[in-house]
């Protein structure tokens, strides 16, 4: 049997401010809604645009990070893996399913909350810059899960 592999890439933009919420346990997860366009040219040779809409699910730092850095209309960057949530529908009885990506990591590109462009750290090309920036949002360190050290400019010591 051949070995399997899920994993997801997206770049696109929040459709919805984050949805936060706690488990019974005190994880966070948020909800995410994401728009991926995709631009090409039909058979008549004139450009069409296609909107993709992904719901993201992300837990823990991450969630608390989205929740407080994101909102609708930001680019964000999305690595994650596929997952099928099933349920029976109340109203109706039937076995329902719907495709979500778990996201691992959440890259915060463009402007600063509520924007869609433009560079956090001013100067450079807001507009049609192809370079990706991350956000100045505290990120977390995957192996011990807490938030790297930071450093003032204005120390006298060197941090390396």
């Amino acid at each position: 049997m051949a070995a399997s592999f899920n994993r997801v890439l997206l770049i696109g933009n929040l459709t919805r401010d984050p949805q936060l919420r706690y488990t019974n346990s005190g994880t966070a997860v948020a909800q995410l809604g994401v728009a991926v366009n995709r631009k090409f040219r039909n058979r008549e040779d004139q450009w069409q645009e296609e909107v993709t809409f992904v719901d993201v699910e992300c837990w823990g730092r991450t969630a608390e990070n989205c929740n407080e850095y994101l909102s609708k209309g930001r680019s964000v960057f999305i690595e994650g893996r596929l997952k099928l949530d099933q349920w029976k529908d109340r109203q109706t009885g039937q076995n329902r399913q719907k495709l979500v990506v778990v996201a691992d990591r959440v890259q915060f590109l463009g402007g600063g909350r509520g924007g869609g462009g433009g560079d956090p750290g001013g100067g450079g090309d807001p507009g049609g810059s192809d370079e990706r920036r991350e956000s100045k949002a505290p990120t977390q360190n995957e192996d011990t899960g807490t938030k790297p050290d930071t450093f003032d400019a204005g120390d006298d010591q060197v941090p390396f």
